[in-house]
């Protein structure tokens, strides 16, 4: 873990809502001089804290309206197993998100496809990966928040 102050922190909740702020309106917004605001934000990228900047896509506008949670349960539990599960759902690009989970569910899939039918196209994908022993699909009818912002309130800084 690498040790964060409260300035680092404004510079995060910052980023996290508009990663092409300037390093100038950065520094104005958290009370930095623009080389103090870029020393910090090199050092949080240096240290992986800041893994990327990316563009976030609408999927619905781009007719990539719907979303399936997939439950999958497996009765193999080897190495190589879990090797050759992790490589083939990588080769699907419709599987955004795999978990591995504790309880009842082994693994716990999202995936963004625009239809049923397609879907069903990536179903067939995923069972062709290796052995399964159930399946389970749950479509999303209404996605009631979004976000990729971290939870940085309960995150312990240096004062």
């Amino acid at each position: 873990m690498v040790d964060f102050d409260r300035a680092d922190a404004r510079i995060l909740a910052r980023l996290q809502s508009d990663t092409d702020v300037t390093i100038a309106e950065l520094a104005e917004a958290v009370g930095l001089s623009s080389n103090a605001c870029w020393r910090r934000v090199k050092a949080l990228e240096e240290a992986q804290v800041i893994k990327s900047r990316v563009a976030l896509l609408d999927a619905g506008k781009l007719g990539l309206g719907s979303t399936v949670f997939v439950s999958i349960r497996t009765s193999q539990h080897s190495e190589e197993w879990l090797e050759s599960f992790a490589k083939g759902v990588t080769t699907i690009p419709e599987i955004v998100e795999v978990y591995r989970m504790s309880g009842e569910v082994d693994y716990l899939l999202k995936i963004i496809v625009s239809d049923i039918a397609h879907y069903d196209r990536v179903y067939r994908k995923l069972i062709r990966v290796t052995t399964l022993l159930d399946v389970s699909s749950s479509f999303a009818m209404e996605q009631l928040k979004y976000t990729t912002a971290l939870p940085l309130s309960e995150v312990a800084f240096k004062p």
